[in-house]
């Protein structure tokens, strides 16, 4: 777990300007742990804050080499390329971190805490936590998180990628400021390097995914007022796999749709079409009810990403999915989260 005296590195070569790089920009902008350097040779010197809207002054760096002036304690791969395998040039930069003396936070696939290469590297204390290891002890879903008093929230979105994560923690922060009990369930690498715990749920067996759910609900539930479930995937998306176990082990009392604004295809899917709004959350209702197998959770509101509009671009964006589909709309890391919070606890 990550603590306020590391120093931490982020590798994230390619990833400030894409997708790819979400990790990074998650920690970036939510995990209250120093960060001095960024690595990424495609904007070496160039402003985060002008690159990404994180008021945070971090000096971007071409090479870990160059990292290393700033005395980081820690790497944390921030990146996630396609396939999940670094490039021969990236994995030399982690080796030389680990030669150097730094920790390890790997998000990736790739298990590293018991790789050839990097093993016999490590000095007495170094340590290197590979995210995606599965939780012990793990038992299939009963259903039984239905009976939980507290509210549950679980993001769902049109497609992946899409900033599920970031409104989950927008909506715990507001309600953490509100002096509410609300816990944060992470469920991806990003999350659980965030919140330093979780269940990395593509890391899970099918079979006890729902059941990982479920107990990690069961056990931030019992003395919560609400519980923000991180979501993953998209059961628009031919490649996710992720949302059911969370529907299912989460039960939630409330659902929030999460969609780019003016995204019509699955991305890298152009053949895929994303359905009209209206149509997703009805979709997301009839498969979280089951037919009234399991709780009768509601899509209280939408929350847009607007991150590639312009400010007068995304409140009319806002205003036309409030009117296409009647539910309140924001997008909650530019103009705040309390739509979506004040529709799931109204009388907060």
């Amino acid at each position: 777990m990550l603590t306020a005296r590391n120093r931490l590195a982020i590798l994230m070569h390619e990833g400030i300007r894409s997708l790819f790089g979400k990790t990074g920009i998650g920690l970036l902008r939510y995990l209250r742990v120093p960060v001095v350097a960024v690595i990424d040779h495609e904007c070496a010197g160039q402003s985060l804050v002008a690159l990404t809207g994180i008021p945070r002054e971090v000096p971007i760096v071409a090479s870990l080499q160059e990292a290393l002036a700033y005395q980081p304690d820690t790497l944390v791969i921030g990146i996630a390329p396609p396939g999940g395998m670094l490039p021969e040039a990236w994995w030399q930069e982690v080796k030389q971190a680990v030669q150097a003396g730094l920790n390890l936070v790997n998000g990736l696939h790739l298990p590293m805490a018991e790789h050839p290469d990097l093993k016999p590297l490590l000095r007495s204390g170094q340590w290197i936590w590979d995210i995606r290891r599965e939780p012990p002890g793990l038992q299939v879903g009963t259903g039984a998180t239905r009976h939980l008093r507290c509210t549950r929230v679980l993001t769902v979105g049109t497609d992946m990628s899409v900033g599920k994560m970031t409104v989950s923690l927008e909506m715990h922060r507001l309600c953490l400021q509100r002096g509410l009990r609300s816990k944060f369930l992470a469920t991806g690498q990003t999350g659980i390097m965030i919140e330093g715990d979780g269940v990395p749920l593509d890391a899970v067996r099918l079979d006890f995914a729902s059941g990982a759910i479920e107990q990690f609900t069961l056990r931030l539930g019992q003395d919560a007022d609400i519980v923000h479930i991180e979501g993953q995937g998209s059961l628009f998306n031919p490649a996710s796999s992720a949302t059911l176990p969370l529907l299912r082990g989460g039960q939630p009392t409330h659902l929030i749709l999460v969609h780019r604004a003016g995204q019509t295809h699955i991305w890298r899917y152009p053949d895929v079409p994303i359905p009209p709004l209206p149509v997703a959350v009805r979709l997301y209702e009839e498969v979280a009810s089951a037919g009234g197998a399991f709780y009768p959770s509601r899509v209280a509101a939408i929350a847009l990403n607007t991150a590639h509009l312009s400010e007068s671009e995304a409140r009319a964006a806002i205003e036309q999915t409030m009117q296409e589909t009647g539910l309140p709309c924001t997008d909650p890391v530019r103009f705040g989260a309390e739509p979506l919070v004040d529709a799931v606890l109204p009388s907060t």
